[in-house]
């Protein structure tokens, strides 16, 4: 029988190339939909899988109910990034934004800090100045300049933000977890980001020429909502209950290696040699931080 921190790291492992199929779906349907149109609707979707498996295999009981205002902190959390993503893929190219997604551990480390005083060992905190620096050479496609002057992108300005708001999400699920299951709590958070982007984006919903999106659009819903949405959800909240903040958003420094892997298998090519060497530093700080586990 596998250990909680073992289910919590392959859980992560899943996690990790489930979302870089978002980045790779989402380049090449990001400007044909409204951001708040496309995750209203992915939150819906998502929220009726996970609700129906909470419903009728777990169970919710009046405890589960009690303080909602927690699911709408957290989907609070989940909705901005999901918005500020979808925006950012708009310009940045997919393996650059997901270059952005590999900044969440050392963002969710300070904030784990903050909200659950989770401290870093020696080698978490050198595993997180390598994945940086790998991600910021990605980001910056390798050009010295461009990071000496920090001319970053405007897709990737924008994703950053969100990405804040992610690694802000991950030690609030255990701050806020009262003992709730997984699957329920996951849905809690759902339903609340459905609603939430349904008031606030009610104007894209009604203005989206839903008939005419291209097959592309509907298919990047799809996994968004199923596979990117109600399993990746479940996953995070999984293991963020068995693994410190930190290492639980580790994972996201294998994206970027996966969003190549996908982008091959749409038919994209690989990028520049030079950016996979900050590829490869981004592996080699999730590598020190499952040492860490020793």
């Amino acid at each position: 029988m596998i250990s909680p921190q073992t289910a919590g790291h392959l859980a992560m492992l899943l996690f990790s190339a489930l979302v870089a199929g978002s980045f790779a779906l989402g380049v090449l349907a990001a400007n044909d939909i409204a951001p708040m149109a496309l995750n209203a609707v992915r939150f819906w979707i998502a929220a009726c899988i996970v609700g129906g498996f909470a419903v009728f295999r777990v169970g919710i009981t009046r405890t589960d109910l009690t303080a909602p205002w927690r699911y709408f902190a957290m989907a609070a959390a989940l909705t901005l990034y999901f918005v500020l993503m979808f925006e950012g893929l708009k310009t940045a190219p997919s393996v650059s934004a997901a270059a952005v997604f590999t900044l969440t551990p050392i963002l969710a480390a300070g904030f784990g800090y903050l909200l659950l005083r989770q401290k870093l060992t020696r080698r978490m905190a050198l595993a997180l100045f390598v994945g940086g620096c790998g991600a910021v050479w990605v980001i910056f496609r390798a050009d010295v300049a461009a990071i000496v002057a920090f001319d970053i992108g405007r897709g990737e300005a924008i994703y950053f933000v969100g990405v804040v708001s992610h690694a802000i999400y991950t030690p609030l699920v255990r701050k806020l977890n009262r003992g709730e299951h997984v699957v329920v709590f996951t849905f809690g958070t759902l339903l609340a980001g459905a609603v939430m982007l349904t008031v606030v984006g009610w104007r894209d919903l009604v203005a989206t020429d839903w008939g005419g999106l291209r097959p592309i659009v509907w298919i990047t819903i799809g996994y968004v909502a199923v596979f990117a949405s109600a399993a990746t959800f479940t996953l995070l909240q999984f293991a963020s209950m068995r693994l410190p903040s930190a290492k639980v958003m580790a994972y996201t420094y294998l994206t970027p290696s996966w969003v190549m892997l996908w982008d091959l298998a749409l038919g994209g090519a690989l990028p520049p040699g030079l950016v996979l060497l900050g590829i490869g530093l981004t592996i080699v700080a999730l590598l020190l931080l499952l040492r860490d586990d020793g």
